[in-house]
């Protein structure tokens, strides 16, 4: 495996992401073959925002590998509370771990810290922006039980806009197959446009729609996400969102036998408890499966700088100009004002932001 860093699930070569599934596969079959292949490494797990069960699956998984774990469960426990720049966090946990694992609320802040870190850094959520080892999870889980992720028929429902995990799927998905997709939201919560043209620019089949009822018949695959309050300006915006789309054994009744229903979780009331014994519920087997993946994404990273020295990228962006910022009032770029404006290309020949893929003009 040769990636430094996992900002975003494209970073994978097919090669690394069979590479990683076959690991995990290994793993969940014989767990205790691996309790010592970590023995004496440290993870650092920095978490800027609440997580349950990606924080505890980072650390449980270095556990299970026989490692050791260390980090902060919220910023006001640790000198982001005095002022702590970003940079000035990722290079000092340098100096203490091996692996660093970070959720932050800012888009881009996976790519900004991987600048100034000199150790494998893994995204565990930037924001509404991605959650890579997530979507390692719910692709494992759909192949596990599918055998194939091309050909197939995917519904994402609920806030597919803010849904960080719905974005790192479905980009993910469009490198390893061709599948129809319905996208099911308000107008208000609908998949940003870019990604839709993306999807229908390789070959897929995309519908919009606005009801569960009229295509979960047709679906292979559900994925239902909550309304994310917190990606909310006010309490009045959440409510007039919250409560729209509901699972319920009545509507699963209308799905095929076979069809199998995930969700990244938390859920709040988008899928009612009677479903939860349903066998078409895989959303708890999930969990179990990001345990072993996890440790599948530890396991290959660590492995691939074994014995290497690192250095931080620092020096390639320091004479870039910083007077720019990105548009998106979430861009990481908002916030740590000393990192460059780093841009790409866009397809329509447009620029967009290297950060948070916001379109600049």
């Amino acid at each position: 495996m040769s990636l430094r860093h996992l900002v975003d699930f494209n970073e994978l070569t097919k090669e690394e992401w069979d590479g990683i599934y076959t690991l995990a596969a290994d793993i969940k079959k014989d767990p205790a073959k691996y309790s010592e292949v970590c023995k004496g490494k440290i993870l650092a797990t920095l978490f800027y925002e609440p997580s349950t069960r990606t924080m505890l699956s980072f650390q449980t998984a270095m556990l299970r590998l026989g490692g050791n774990v260390i980090g902060f469960d919220n910023p006001a426990n640790s000198s982001v509370s005095k002022g702590e720049n970003l940079k000035d966090t990722i290079t000092i946990i340098s100096c203490y771990a091996d692996i660093i694992a970070m959720r932050h609320p800012q888009e881009g802040s996976a790519l900004a810290a991987s600048v100034f870190s000199t150790r494998p850094l893994i995204n565990a959520g930037d924001g509404g922006h991605f959650h890579p080892t997530q979507t390692l999870i719910d692709l494992f889980t759909i192949r596990q039980n599918k055998e194939t992720l091309s050909g197939l028929t995917v519904g994402l429902c609920g806030d597919l806009k803010n849904g960080r995990t719905v974005h790192s799927l479905l980009r993910a998905l469009n490198t390893l197959g061709k599948n129809t997709y319905y996208l099911i939201s308000t107008e208000e919560l609908a998949l940003q446009k870019h990604i839709i043209e993306q999807l229908r620019e390789n070959g897929n089949t995309v519908y919009e729609v606005t009801s569960l009822e009229d295509c979960i018949d047709k679906l292979d695959v559900l994925y239902m996400t909550r309304i994310q309050k917190e990606r909310f300006a006010t309490e009045e915006q959440y409510k007039e969102q919250s409560g729209r789309y509901i699972l319920d054994k009545e509507k699963l009744n209308m799905s095929k036998p076979d069809t199998i229903v995930l969700h990244p979780l938390p859920r709040v009331d988008e899928i009612t408890e009677e479903v939860d014994y349903d066998s078409r519920a895989m959303y708890f087997k999930q969990v179990q499966n990001g345990l072993y993946v996890r440790m599948a994404l530890i396991v290959k990273m660590l492995e691939a700088r074994e014995g290497e020295e690192t250095t931080a990228d620092i020096e390639k962006y320091m004479d870039l100009p910083r007077e720019q910022k990105c548009k998106n009032h979430v861009c990481i770029t908002k916030t740590e004002k000393y990192l460059p404006l780093l841009t790409y290309k866009t397809p329509d020949g447009g620029t967009a932001c290297m950060y948070c893929d916001t379109k600049i003009d």
